[in-house]
């Protein structure tokens, strides 16, 4: 059975930045994930990402990118992309390096086979919890890009019976203070 990983990646303290981490604790909350999906919050861990890739047959990714366009129009990469340079610069000098971290897994011999990256052109990065009014209107429509993508992959996804609460601590804690 092939290995897949589903990856949020984002800094939930810039705003849109985290809107990669959100949708991940979303999906968490709501679907019932097969052993072989495993589920990863990549926030801004860099180069330490590189083992939770290892030996994964394939790999999707949500994050955020800066590309031509409106905020909230969503963006879909291939592995080839990010090794051609086609995909564009990272938003701000702390953001993973998903390059960076897939060519050392290249080297490795540990990169998956199949890469997908499903971005979103963020309005706001700027300090701060929550996202924007564009990016939070766009989380159900990741949602399903995600759910299709899966399910293309031969994951059976199955919804929980009773949703469990996404725990987005960092909006929770802002609230209370």
């Amino acid at each position: 059975m092939e290995k897949i990983g589903l990856m949020g990646v984002g800094n939930v303290l810039l705003r849109d930045e985290g809107f990669g981490v959100k949708l991940l604790y979303i999906l968490r909350s709501k679907y019932d994930f097969p052993e072989n999906v495993t589920l990863i919050d990549g926030g801004t861990a860099g180069i330490f990402l590189s083992p939770e890739i290892d030996y994964l047959d394939k790999l999707l990714i949500v994050d955020v990118v800066k590309a031509e366009g409106e905020p909230g129009e969503i963006k879909l990469y291939e592995k080839e992309d990010f090794f051609i340079d086609r995909l564009p610069l990272k938003l701000s000098p702390h953001q993973l390096g998903l390059q960076e971290v897939l060519l050392l897994n290249e080297i490795k011999g540990t990169c998956p086979e199949e890469v997908k990256l499903i971005g979103i052109i963020p309005k706001s990065v700027e300090t701060g919890t929550g996202l924007t009014p564009e990016l939070e209107e766009k989380l159900i429509e990741v949602e399903e890009l995600v759910l299709k993508q899966l399910e293309e992959w031969g994951v059976k996804v199955s919804p929980k019976a009773e949703p469990e609460d996404p725990d987005i601590w960092w909006e929770k804690k802002v609230k209370e203070a």
